[in-house]
């Protein structure tokens, strides 16, 4: 005899989540980020607002949305962002209107910034993140890649390099931490922690009544 393994699917439906990444500047989060975003189709960037200057190949809409000082104050203003910080002189923001229509709609939604911009989502919509510290493998290997990036003065580098060392003092605020020696290895264990996250039973709507179901218990 035939067993009937189909189940309707409909019945349960996800919450998207929020991934986060920090890491000190230099320390390989964009490149993993670049990396998730091309290999899964559910999950996208959410866009920050900034008032610092575009830098070559940067586009407005795609990268940041690049707004001046007034316009960010007004959005602080008027509620409209998640989480804002002053970061090297520049205001950055998440704004909260696409993020919340994504979670609803079971999509995932990746983050780029910092513990700062982390500690003030973990206050309004702390249920729904997955906090990720990505960590470089050594202060030499940081400032390298800083300065192979090419894009920052001495001066520059050397204040990102000062910065790190209280930004890598957040790493116990954060779910996981991962220790980038090698992108691809550090992106397969962030997709399983995304993996794992995805299938929490918290996150699952639809799941108590399915199992209800199975249970012949009204």
């Amino acid at each position: 005899m035939a067993i009937d393994t189909h189940y309707d699917a409909l019945a349960i439906k996800r919450r998207g989540l929020m991934l986060v990444l920090s890491s000190p500047s230099g320390a390989g989060k964009t490149s993993i980020s670049r990396a998730l975003l091309a290999r899964d189709d559910n999950l996208s960037l959410s866009i920050s607002v900034t008032t610092r200057p575009r830098r070559p190949g940067e586009v407005d809409g795609q990268d940041y949305y690049f707004i001046d000082k007034i316009e960010f104050e007004l959005m602080v203003n008027r509620g409209e962002l998640l989480e804002h910080a002053k970061v090297f002189d520049h205001y950055y923001g998440t704004p909260r209107e696409p993020v919340m229509e994504a979670l609803d709609a079971g999509l995932d939604v990746l983050f780029d910034i910092d513990w700062q911009g982390t500690q003030q989502l973990g206050n309004t919509v702390g249920q729904d993140m997955v906090k990720v510290f990505i960590l470089p493998p050594s202060t030499e290997a940081l400032e390298q890649r800083l300065r192979k990036r090419a894009q920052d003065t001495d001066d520059v580098v050397a204040g990102r390099m000062a910065r790190a060392a209280d930004e890598m003092s957040h790493w116990n605020e954060y779910d996981y931490v991962v220790i980038n020696v090698d992108v691809d290895e550090s992106l397969a264990r962030i997709k399983a922690i995304l993996q794992a996250e995805r299938l929490r039973r918290e996150r699952q709507k639809g799941l108590a009544d399915f199992v209800n179901r199975l249970r012949g218990v009204d």
